[in-house]
């Protein structure tokens, strides 16, 4: 199969891979870059999981081509610590135990994280919406909607 080479911005830093035609983003984030935090859940986009912010908004990279990333920006948990929200998300969510596993943290803090970069003052609606492509298998939801919440208002 035929090589190709892609070029993109992965948290800040300029990155060039050889990819073929059919790999897909989340393969080459894990196998060829080392990136852990986006995970393999469902392959299909159903559990967020894999979730990456590709220029600014959450997309599951297990349905992105990784041609399509060419040229793109993308952020992992791994990278965002420098974005406004996502420090302050990490701690409430740690103070409200929020997560158990930790298996779908990552998708939920950039899926919280691009809410409140375009939403500073989300409802609850607002950020129900905003998670709901993350499948959580322990906690329920409350204590993450109430984390999103606590950081939005400043508490």
């Amino acid at each position: 199969m035929k090589k190709y080479e892609i070029g993109f911005k992965l948290n800040g830093d300029a990155k060039k891979v050889e990819v073929e035609a059919g790999d897909i983003l989340l393969d080459v984030l894990r196998g060829k870059l080392g990136i852990k935090s986006p995970k393999v859940g469902c392959d299909r986009g159903d559990c967020g999981t894999c979730t990456v912010l590709m220029n600014g908004k959450t997309v599951r990279s297990c349905l992105v081509l990784a041609a399509e990333a060419d040229c793109a920006e993308i952020v992992t948990l791994e990278g965002a610590n420098s974005r406004k929200w996502t420090q302050k998300l990490q701690k409430k969510f740690h103070e409200k135990n929020a997560f158990q596993c930790g298996f779908c943290a990552p998708g939920v803090i950039l899926s919280a994280t691009e809410l409140l970069e375009k939403n500073s003052r989300p409802t609850t609606h607002d950020i129900k919406e905003a998670i709901a492509g993350n499948l959580c298998r322990c906690t329920g939801y409350e204590p993450i909607v109430e984390a999103i919440e606590e950081t939005a208002r400043g508490k």
